[in-house]
């Protein structure tokens, strides 16, 4: 009798299950049918037929087709020829088809001026690419594979005519399949329009989806910016831009909202009640070395701050999003940036490389580049103090600080806690309670790493306190190699996921920020402070931090060895 219950029970429960699940068509029951021991064939099956024919919108609207026929991506690289597309753009896409990311059907055309085979493009790409440390056998056999699905189409980059002839030939390799298409536009800025509207006019997806892949800058100012902006929306709609800054798809960075949103002991931590400032911190080991045309006419702050720091500051301070969809993450980080200060001259430092002997070598300065004007006052160094207006972040300073031909080459999120109230061991720490202050550093890049910064008891019969570093050194930790970010954002944009793209709301309000602050310094031409090359930077830096009662966290000489 009660066996018979039990089946009873049994098959109640199973047709509850069922009919629940059915309702909701949804896949993500299946393991339920598996535990109530159903056979689930069938009915799997004809959920899937079912989800494979919804209607699902893709990138600019168009539509999947129906029979479930077979369909292929076709990744236009523009400017083919350039330094990006050879050392970051062919070797990303190389990696994620090594890694067996990529569709099972693509294409990559190179597309630029120069008069190229496709041989020759094949070539060039092969100087470039590396298999992964961790998965080196049938490197050789994977290039050659890679390499055959690389081909090439010369042309103007205002020519309708050429892109025409681009369409054409994109055609005889995509067949009956669905055709999707992504254009990735390393190109000058100055251009980016006339391509858009060849692409979108001659060689746009006529059924499938098509993308372009912008990349910085995004203009000069606001104004440049909006101007930018509206002649992209002449010919393509905002979800069919992919704004790229891809510090956005770098590992440490990807990691900050799973460090603060998963981790239950930091999330209460996280605003002004514990945090006592935050700095973001941007450096590099060599000058501009012959490539100061192009750095002359943005500067350090447009460069760098303006987009890499800003992006990764609005990701630290956002409130929980309300879920990880791409519109409710880019929500949070408008909110931060509209609650932002505009920059003025006084919350910033702008300095200069100059020439400097070490060790016997004469390292140059900014304007012995013969690529950059003699009288050139563009700043390669600034630091900034910027501040949030909201309740979580209110009176907390968040200091920016970049540049080039400094001591070493890192990028770093330092968030320094507050002192401990009525320190119990303040003896031990003497009047420098800084040093007694917990810190959280993220380490962008090298050596990927997160760690925290404790006070500790060193081991013996004494009372003597040692500040030790709890550490997450990513090489230690895992074994595989870290993905380029140019890999990840490639793939994301592949798969229409924009969660790392910039929105044209939140461009406006990056630059709404500091074009204040652009126009003063060149308007009323601010002389930048000048310092050695190979230096910690400009003595005014230190007076800034100072000013907001802040101590740069990378001046210690524990960071040495972190």
């Amino acid at each position: 009798m009660v066996l018979y219950a039990q089946l009873i029970l049994h098959n109640m429960m199973c047709a509850c299950v069922l009919i629940l699940c059915v309702a909701r068509r949804s896949f993500s029951s299946y393991p339920a049918y598996c535990l109530l021991g159903l056979d689930t064939r069938s009915l799997s099956e004809s959920l899937a037929s079912r989800e494979i024919r919804k209607e699902k919108e893709i990138g600019d609207g168009a539509l999947e087709n129906d029979s479930g026929g077979e369909s292929t991506v076709t990744i236009t690289v523009v400017g083919a020829s350039g330094d990006l597309a050879k050392k970051k753009i062919f070797p990303a896409l190389f990696a994620l088809f090594y890694e067996g990311c990529l569709p099972k059907h693509f294409t990559v055309y190179g597309y630029a001026r120069s008069k190229m085979t496709n041989e020759e493009l094949r070539t060039m790409i092969s100087r470039t690419l590396t298999c992964r440390i961790d998965q080196r056998e049938n490197c050789g056999d994977k290039i050659e594979k890679f390499l055959q699905r690389c081909f090439y189409q010369s042309g103007q980059y205002n020519s309708e005519e050429d892109f025409s002839r681009l369409d054409k030939a994109l055609k005889e390799h995509e067949g009956i399949r669905l055709a999707n298409r992504l254009f990735y536009l390393s190109i000058p800025p100055d251009i980016f329009i006339e391509v858009a509207r060849c692409a979108s006019l001659r060689t746009s997806s006529s059924k499938g989806w098509t993308r372009v892949i912008v990349e910085k800058p995004f203009g000069r100012d606001s104004e440049s910016s909006a101007e930018l902006t509206r002649g992209l929306k002449n010919y393509l709609t905002e979800e069919q831009i992919y704004r790229i800054d891809h510090y956005l798809g770098k590992e440490l960075v990807e990691n900050m909202s799973v460090l603060r949103f998963s981790n239950l002991v930091f999330e209460p931590l996280w605003s002004r009640q514990y945090i006592r400032n935050v700095q973001l911190i941007f450096s590099e080991d060599f000058g501009t070395e012959g490539r100061g045309g192009y750095f002359d006419n943005y500067g350090i702050i447009r460069d760098i701050m303006q987009n890499h720091l800003l992006q990764i500051l609005a990701l630290f301070a956002m409130e929980p999003p309300v879920s990880l969809d791409a519109e409710d993450m880019r929500n949070e980080k408008v909110k931060v940036l509209r609650s932002m200060r505009p920059l003025k001259l006084e919350d910033v430092v702008v300095g200069q490389y100059k020439s400097h002997y070490k060790g016997g070598i004469k390292y140059p300065g900014y304007t012995d580049d013969k690529t950059v004007p003699r009288n050139s006052i563009t700043p390669t160094f600034a630091a900034a103090a910027l501040f949030i207006d909201n309740a979580r972040w209110d009176g907390i300073p968040f200091l920016m600080k970049a540049g080039k031909a400094l001591h070493s080459r890192r990028t770093e999120i330092r968030v320094q806690f507050r002192h401990v109230p009525g320190h119990l061991f303040k003896r031990s720490f003497g009047m420098d309670l800084d040093h007694a202050t917990n810190e959280l550093v993220i380490r962008v890049q090298p050596d990927e790493a997160i760690y925290l910064k404790i006070n500790n008891k060193v081991p013996g019969l004494g009372m003597r306190l040692d500040r030790s570093n709890l550490n997450l050194l990513y090489s230690d930790r895992y074994s595989r190699e870290i993905p380029d970010a140019y890999e990840r954002l490639l793939l994301d944009a592949i798969e229409g996921e924009r969660r790392l793209f910039i929105r044209s709301d939140e461009l406006d309000a990056a630059w709404s920020l500091f074009t204040p602050l652009l126009k003063d310094l060149e308007e009323k031409k601010v002389a930048p402070e000048l310092y050695p090359y190979g230096s910690r930077g400009p003595v005014g830096a230190y007076y800034l931090a100072a000013k907001h009662n802040v101590r740069w966290g990378d001046l210690g000489a524990e960071t040495q060895n972190t």
